[in-house]
């Protein structure tokens, strides 16, 4: 009986690494806006990504005090409409999890859920009012 080896030779595993790639576009500019039915449709693409902040600056539109604008908004939707529409998967870059959840409804299908500066701001808010002896904050993530 021949025994399964889980760790693949490198022979093996340049010869399968190619069908295990995902290849991610990232929608941060208005050129690539302006070209997103284009973008999504060419072969070898897997994910459409939107970082909203970049897009926002970049449009024009940018996110102040947490508030995305109307304009913002559509072009995220323009985003995720023509991926689908491709048959390809959306991604969106959101800061919390009451965002993530937004945009999971909305049909995005890989979510970023928090940033990482946030993430570590408020374990080391935790950390610190633990150290003081006080109870821990009761927000976290911000803008």
């Amino acid at each position: 009986m021949e025994r399964f080896n889980p760790i693949p030779t490198m022979t093996e595993y340049l010869q399968l690494a190619n069908d295990s790639l995902l290849t991610m576009v990232q929608i941060e500019t208005q050129e690539a806006l302006d070209s997103v039915e284009e973008i999504a449709a060419v072969p070898g693409i897997d994910i459409l990504f939107v970082g909203p902040f970049d897009l926002g600056n970049n449009i024009g539109y940018p996110i102040l005090n947490g508030v995305m604008k109307p304009e913002l908004e559509a072009a995220i939707d323009r985003v995720l409409a023509a991926t689908v529409k491709a048959g390809k998967k959306a991604g969106f870059f959101a800061t919390s999890g009451e965002q993530a959840r937004q945009y999971a409804d909305k049909g995005f299908h890989m979510i970023n859920a928090a940033l990482d500066t946030t993430l570590l701001q408020a374990n080391l808010e935790r950390a610190l009012s633990a150290a003081h002896g006080q109870s821990a904050p009761k927000a976290v993530g911000r803008y």
